[in-house]
C-alpha cells in the first residue's frame, strides 16, 4: 500500500468548473459539501484506504528563525499569498491508479447549488520508507 496525500486549495489551483468560492454559498450548501467529504471518508475507512483528514481555517502565519536566542519572525497574516491550503485527505492505496480514482471522486463533492465542484485537487505521494540494509 502506499499513501498519498490529496490536497484541496482555496486558492492557487486552477479554477473548478462549479468555481463558486465557499463563502459564498448557503448554509445547506456548506453542509452538503461537508457530508459528502465525511461519507467519503467513512467508505475509505470500512475499505483501510481511508488514514486522516483535517480542513484548515484560511487564517495563518508565515513563521521562521532569526537566529539562535532571538524571537521567530513572522509574517503574516498570509491572506496576499497566491497559494491557500483549505485541507487535506490522506488514503492508503494499492495503486497510483485508485489514488487517481479516489482524487476524482472527491472532486465531484457538491458546492454552489448543489452541483458537483469539479476542483483540481492536488495528489502528492508520501516518501516510502528508507531501503532495508540486508548483510
Amino acid at each position: 500500500m502506499a499513501k498519498y496525500l490529496l490536497l484541496k486549495h482555496y486558492r492557487g489551483a486552477p479554477a473548478s468548473v462549479n468555481d463558486v468560492p465557499m463563502d459564498q454559498w448557503t448554509p445547506e450548501e456548506v453542509t452538503a459539501h461537508i457530508q459528502y467529504m465525511r461519507d467519503f471518508a467513512t467508505r475509505l475507512a470500512e475499505t483501510g484506504e481511508f488514514v486522516s483528514e483535517q480542513a484548515l481555517a484560511p487564517q495563518g502565519t508565515w513563521v521562521r528563525s532569526d537566529g539562535e536566542g532571538r524571537p521567530p519572525v513572522t509574517d503574516g497574516p498570509f491572506a496576499e499569498t497566491k497559494d491557500l491550503i483549505a485541507g487535506w485527505m490522506i488514503i492508503d492505496v494499492d495503486t497510483y491508479e485508485r489514488a487517481l480514482e479516489l482524487a476524482g471522486e472527491l472532486s465531484a463533492a457538491p458546492g454552489a447549488g448543489g452541483k458537483p465542484i469539479h476542483e483540481w485537487l492536488e495528489l502528492r505521494p508520501f516518501y516510502g520508507a528508507p531501503p532495508t540494509v540486508t548483510e
